[in-house]
């Protein structure tokens, strides 16, 4: 088995590492910089691609060809780490008809990518979401009006594969908008750019970081669901351009837990409607009334998709399973029921900005439940772990300047 990832981000290497534990390999990373969450790794193989604008299928092809003649006698696996690059990964598929690609068509990826239609999905559904407003914006300088906008609101991009190259002033990974007039001169800064696709105003829902979660799901390329794993998040990045990543979150015994187990049962109705295949991260927050609402569907692992292998459910081996041995999936999905920290930052932060969480910290911390997929024992080159070192820093830096409880 040979992995290869395309993108060079933590999620690569998080991905990288769950390989590395299960089978012990390297794993190929194709990157547009040899960025530092991916270099100097004993566990990465890294290519740098001339730059992220030239990670296209079409210029990615001959160089994935040349990987794959390199070891003539393994089976190879491509992922990808960004919502982009799994189109970009799609669109390889023919190209490289002896490489696993698991993940399903190109209309699949951009429906399940389509934060719009995905709402859609929920409404037809009866799955709780936020009440949604679609703008269409066409390129051509003018803004949309949106009728009786749900504010305050939160404004994004109804697909981030397709707005990952979008620029304007004051860009940021989401928008909080309070009046109309601030919302039409956001809508105005972003029809001032070359983009043609859709913006979704969605109502604001109470809450801070802690009313977060994630459902981090396995289905196989027949459709069955064999892996559903529900995390709460404790703390989120606040930085305009990462604003919402988690940073901290600890995963769910759905055996006992009615609320995350409801959750994982929606979630799973949703992507049986979208059609999912394979890995799916999908992030909800609870409204006041305890329910949790699909926000988004998030088309690849990431980096939080290392909370299933923290807590003992390999991905690494999933996808093995499920897409390159094409094992038969088992009766009912494995619903996850080991509880683990999975974090990014330093606990100090974690303690800092999400107090409430101090005891259960100290407890998963005596279970040795407490994982950061960067701090990787196998890794040895002392750059790597000043890199990493740096970046802790960097992060209690961040965390001052930009939470709002700083």
């Amino acid at each position: 088995m040979r992995p290869i990832v395309l993108g060079g981000d933590i999620g690569a290497y998080a991905t990288a590492r769950a390989f590395h534990e299960a089978f012990g390999v390297r794993t190929v990373v194709v990157a547009g910089a040899a960025t530092w969450p991916v270099r100097d790794s004993r566990i990465v193989d890294l290519r740098v691609h001339g730059g992220d604008g030239a990670m296209t299928a079409a210029s990615l092809a001959p160089v994935l060809r040349a990987i794959v003649a390199e070891a003539p006698g393994h089976r190879h696996l491509l992922l990808a780490s960004a919502d982009w690059l799994v189109g970009e990964a799609v669109a390889l598929r023919a190209e490289l008809p002896d490489v696993v690609v698991p993940y399903p068509d190109t209309a699949v990826v951009e429906r399940v990518g389509d934060k719009g239609a995905v709402a859609a999905a929920c409404e037809r559904l009866g799955i709780p979401h936020p009440r949604t407003h679609v703008a269409h914006l066409r390129g051509r300088g003018q803004a949309p009006v949106v009728a009786d906008p749900p504010l305050p609101a939160v404004v994004k991009f109804a697909s981030t594969a397709q707005a990952h190259d979008v620029e304007y002033a004051g860009r940021a990974k989401v928008h909080r908008v309070s009046t109309l007039q601030e919302l039409d001169d956001l809508l105005a800064r972003i029809a001032a750019t070359p983009f043609e696709g859709d913006v979704l105003v969605q109502e604001e829902l109470p809450g801070g970081d802690t009313s977060m979660a994630a459902v981090n799901v396995m289905v196989d390329p027949d459709g069955a669901v064999t892996f559903a794993q529900l995390g709460r998040v404790l703390l989120e990045e606040h930085t305009p351009s990462a604003l919402g990543n988690s940073v901290a979150q600890i995963t769910a015994d759905a055996s006992r837990d009615a609320v995350a187990r409801e959750a994982i049962d929606g979630v799973l109705r949703l992507l049986t409607d979208l059609e999912w295949r394979g890995f799916a991260n999908v992030d909800l927050m609870r409204g006041a009334d305890g329910t949790y609402r699909v926000l988004e569907v998030n088309p690849r692992v990431g980096r939080s998709g290392y909370a299933p292998t923290a807590s003992g459910y390999n991905v690494a081996r999933m996808y093995v399973d499920s897409w390159v041995e094409r094992l038969a999936a088992p009766a009912d999905p494995v619903l996850a029921t080991r509880e683990h920290l999975f974090v990014l930052v330093p606990l100090a932060i974690v303690r800092r900005y999400a107090p409430a969480a101090r005891a259960r910290i100290r407890e998963l911390r005596r279970r040795g439940a407490v994982t950061n997929p960067l701090l990787y024992r196998a890794e040895r080159h002392p750059r790597r772990w000043l890199f990493i070192a740096v970046a802790m820093v960097n992060q209690v830096r961040k965390f001052r300047r930009y939470h709002p409880g700083a």
